[in-house]
């Protein structure tokens, strides 16, 4: 099963990222991570880049409506499922100032602020999240409880003070779960996700993370990585994220 169809794309075909970081990166010790769309057969990414998995399979759900508002306005709501049935609400802010946050937003622990390298794109993102414990993770997916009411203060008041969304639209609801693998390559410097979708569609991303002054290299070591395994890389790197998110409503 192929992940994605796509043309293949070259390492050249990107555009470089350097003059980018020239003007973005004025706090260069900022965290920062690259991420690059694959399409290829899952078991051939595994095995042409030698990766071992790490952990078991999760399951993962998304949060919006119909006309996915949430990822229009740059927002994203995912749940991530743990061991025991324990979970992680993660409220994610693209296009985000980060050195100019407010610092009482992004309670110790729970909030930071990085930039997040796609392709030849780049923004800079909070991410917000809450720990929920087995009921509550249970409420949740049953539709016991709604999303908005197990959202923490954090959370709420980031939405309603800096991103102008609050209360939620009302027909935000739960979309999947994908079943995500992880796997990291034997030099332990970059990570693999593998994403399955209920209807059997599969995703599949190679990251790596550093300081946000770094992005332009460790974005070509990746693409090197790729491209000497023989891995082919998405032409449409801008949009595996709501690509994903309009299939999970079918």
């Amino acid at each position: 099963m192929r992940v994605r169809s796509a043309r293949r794309l070259s390492a050249g075909s990107f555009v470089p990222l350097l003059l980018i970081a020239a003007n973005v990166f004025a706090d260069a010790a900022a965290r920062a991570e690259v991420q690059i769309g694959l399409c290829a057969p899952a078991d051939h990414i595994v095995h042409a880049l030698d990766a071992r998995p790490r952990g078991r399979p999760i399951d993962v759900w998304q949060f919006d409506d119909a006309a996915l508002t949430l990822a229009a306005r740059g927002v994203r709501l995912r749940l991530r499922v743990t061991e025991g049935g324990r979970s992680e609400l993660t409220l994610k802010v693209a296009d985000q100032d980060c050195k100019r946050l407010d610092a009482s937003l992004l309670r110790r622990g729970e909030g930071k602020c990085e930039y997040d390298a796609y392709g030849a794109g780049m923004t800079r993102t909070v991410s917000l999240t809450r720990r929920l414990n087995a009921k509550s993770t249970s409420d949740l997916l049953a539709g016991r409880e709604r999303v908005q009411q197990v959202l923490s203060p954090s959370q709420i008041g980031y939405l309603r003070e800096v991103r102008g969304i609050w209360p939620l639209p009302p027909g935000v609801g739960r979309l999947g779960p994908m079943r995500v693998q992880l796997y990291r390559t034997p030099d332990g410097r970059h990570d693999i996700d593998i994403s399955e979708l209920p209807g059997g569609e599969r995703y599949a991303e190679i990251s790596g993370k550093g300081q946000a002054a770094d992005v332009d290299r460790l974005r070509q070591e990746m693409m090197g990585a790729v491209t000497r395994a023989g891995v082919e890389v998405c032409a449409d790197q801008s949009s595996q994220a709501v690509n994903k998110l309009r299939a999970l409503q079918k």
